[in-house]
């Protein structure tokens, strides 16, 4: 009984036409997100006198329908606190002089500026005060540096992943390595970031620790789907997160910026979990931490125990192969 092979011309036609639909899905997945970035409920505050408040959230709402979820604050402290705690990412504060507009750059300096567009809409024209609660460092104003500088992390924890998968055998070895790439990623990535290139500013420890946990959850989901299911587990961690994670992520803008629910579903992926812990607390006092500290535990758990359970299987299948 003969078995038909493909002739290696029709291998590489379907091989370009694979390629070239990867290529189809993955442009609007990566392109469309960005080409769409404007407030969906962008969460703000608009502090002052309740009057004038009222009026103010009303003008906001409706120049942009849909845009801004307002809270509304008795005065500037209160807002500010709001700012410090990631609970707004802008707020109009209204005095005897008029508007002005607080920021936390920090937080999403694409939010920021899209604020202060709105605050220009809102002062009739005139240009409004811009007071910064929370900036970003001198050597990242525009914030380009941190989101570009997060990718990377990503990059080499998914290798991490993989390569321990490919190149060590056995369930505790794949662990102790793991472990390794957190405490190393975590140390260096702060010790880069923050030591050398300036674009977080906040606990060492605490930067480095919040890289370690993101580098330890990416690398575990990887390693846990790659001990599983062998080469196409890899390939489904960088799926889950590179591909899909990375685009989701809002590392660069804001959850609240993305087309909904791409936005918020990012969030509950390890590399947009992973921004916005370290933004929390490098610029935050870790303000805004709790679920994506949560989040990316949650990978890590599930990919340590994937690699036990895989290593459990293999030594199964082992012994019984013996007999």
């Amino acid at each position: 009984m003969s078995s038909w092979k493909p002739s290696p011309l029709l291998l590489a036609v379907l091989a370009a036409a694979l390629a070239v639909t990867g290529q189809a899905l993955l442009v609007p997945l990566f392109a469309a997100p960005a080409a769409n970035v404007a407030p969906r409920d962008l969460p703000v505050a608009v502090a002052g006198p309740a009057p004038a408040v009222a009026e103010t959230a009303g003008r906001l709402a409706a120049a942009r329908p849909g845009a801004f979820a307002v809270t509304t604050l008795p005065d500037a402290e209160a807002a500010d606190r709001a700012l410090r705690g990631r609970e707004v990412y802008g707020a109009f504060v209204i005095g005897a002089d008029g508007i002005t507009l607080h920021t936390a750059s920090a937080a999403s300096p694409t939010a920021a500026a899209l604020l202060t567009e709105a605050a220009g809409q809102l002062g009739g024209g005139r240009p409004v005060p811009v007071v910064e609660v929370v900036p970003t460092t001198a050597d990242d104003p525009r914030g380009a540096g941190f989101a570009a500088g997060f990718l990377p992390l990503a990059m080499t924890s998914l290798l991490a992943g993989a390569l321990l998968v490919l190149l060590v055998a056995g369930g505790l070895a794949r662990l102790v390595g793991l472990a390794a790439t957190g405490v190393l990623a975590g140390l260096t990535g702060a010790v880069v970031l923050d030591g050398w290139l300036g674009v977080i500013a906040g606990d060492w420890l605490a930067e480095a620790a919040a890289i370690g946990l993101f580098a330890l959850a990416t690398s575990a989901v990887v390693a846990g789907l790659g001990a599983l299911l062998g080469r196409p587990g890899i390939g489904l961690g960088a799926l889950l997160v590179f591909l899909i994670g990375n685009p989701l992520s809002a590392v660069g803008a804001a959850p609240e910026l993305l087309p909904q629910p791409w936005g918020a579903l990012g969030q509950w992926l390890p590399v947009g979990a992973g921004g916005t812990l370290l933004r929390s607390v490098a610029f935050f006092d870790g303000a805004g931490a709790g679920r994506p500290i949560a989040v990316l535990a949650g990978y890590a758990v599930v990919g340590l125990a994937l690699v036990l359970v895989a290593s459990r299987i293999h030594r199964g299948a082992s012994t019984t192969n013996r007999r």
